[in-house]
């Protein structure tokens, strides 16, 4: 714990600087989807970045949009 700070820990973590590209298909208009402000094409593929931190978290958005993960790909960090 010596040296440790709370701010910034996830950011020097191997897991924290780790980002993943999810491809998306099938998504549909709802009530969850009316907040983003656009609508959304049921048809093609959506692409959504997302570090690993939250990918629990967009993996269930993205069910209750009706969509469906086709591919997850890890993105180098430069």
């Amino acid at each position: 714990m010596f040296g440790q700070t709370a701010a910034g820990s996830a950011a020097n973590s191997p897991s924290g600087a780790r980002v993943f590209r999810y491809e998306v298909v099938g998504l549909r208009q709802n009530d969850e989807t009316d907040k983003m402000g656009f609508p959304i094409r049921r048809s093609g593929s959506t692409f959504i970045t997302v570090p690993y931190s939250r990918m629990n978290e967009e993996m269930q958005r993205i069910a209750r949009m009706g969509g469906k993960i086709v591919s997850i790909t890890p993105i180098a960090a430069s």
